[in-house]
């Protein structure tokens, strides 16, 4: 962690992660793409509250789909911050002279070797299909549906683990504790995901918060009864014994995930069992 000078009150408590291995170069320009801002609006009216402002960004395009390289190998160019995930990128330069950007995992060099293919050594970096990938094995960015890509399994610091197999589904001890099966043919990348102080900074000031696009938030205990179900009353008045979000629905701990019976059936054992 990289920490300050105590210049000022904001300064004393700051911490963010240290940058100084990452390039100080700018993005490759053939992989990045420029998005819209929409601050939270649609229309006009807000629609998304405490969004809007904030640095200029570009969004770097990432490859998660490993396969389209299969058996090409390719060498870590270099690894960079980008601004719309917590995690570290890494360019790859494969052999066929094409440049691509993914996930880096903890832990990976600038000029290491990887490769996605069936038979690739397990080591960092290395994509495989899970029934290649020997049990107890850390693993991210993984595919949950074949060719799909991986779509979980992609933030700072985090990894599954390939925990059994059997008739060509494959056990996964997911980040939160839940065991999914998912199909053996599925690949997924070796290693912990990089960046795993993310969890730990501290942005110390209100403008650190400004510059990541994020607007202040009110307490709906501090707002009037007309704009929210915890306002109103005299002097301090708690949020009532069914807390409520600004538009009247149950809140803070109430589940909100709908049942998926597409999805449901490949649970062996929710988050919450123990």
């Amino acid at each position: 962690m990289k920490k300050y000078k105590p210049t000022t009150p904001s300064m004393r408590s700051r911490r963010i992660t240290d940058k100084s291995h990452l390039s100080q170069k700018g993005p490759t320009k053939k992989l990045i793409r420029i998005l819209k801002k929409t601050t939270g609006r649609d229309h006009g009216t807000i629609s998304v509250r405490h969004r809007g402002g904030g640095n200029m960004r570009k969004y770097r395009m990432i490859d998660f789909k490993r396969f389209g390289k299969l058996n090409i190998e390719a060498t870590v160019t270099t690894l960079e911050y980008d601004p719309y995930r917590s995690a570290n990128i890494a360019l790859l330069t494969y052999q066929d002279g094409d440049r691509l950007y993914i996930i880096a995992p903890h832990e990976l060099k600038v000029g290491d070797s990887v490769i996605c293919a069936e038979t690739a050594k397990i080591k960092i970096g290395n994509a495989l299909p899970l029934k290649s990938i020997p049990v107890g094995i850390g693993i991210h960015n993984l595919e949950l549906n074949l060719g799909q890509g991986g779509i979980i399994v992609r933030s700072a610091g985090q990894q599954a683990k390939v925990l059994a197999k059997d008739a060509g589904m494959v056990q996964i001890k997911l980040p939160s504790g839940e065991v999914r099966l998912v199909s053996e043919l599925c690949y997924a990348t070796i290693g912990q995901v990089s960046n795993i102080e993310h969890n730990q900074r501290v942005l110390g000031k209100a403008g650190a918060v400004r510059w990541i696009r994020r607007r202040p938030q009110v307490r709906g205990t501090a707002m009037s009864a007309g704009d929210h179900p915890h306002g109103g009353g005299e002097g301090r008045t708690g949020t009532g014994r069914v807390p409520r979000t600004v538009y009247g629905k149950p809140a803070y701990g109430v589940r909100t995930r709908k049942p998926h019976k597409m999805s449901d059936k490949f649970i062996v054992k929710t988050k919450r069992q123990k």
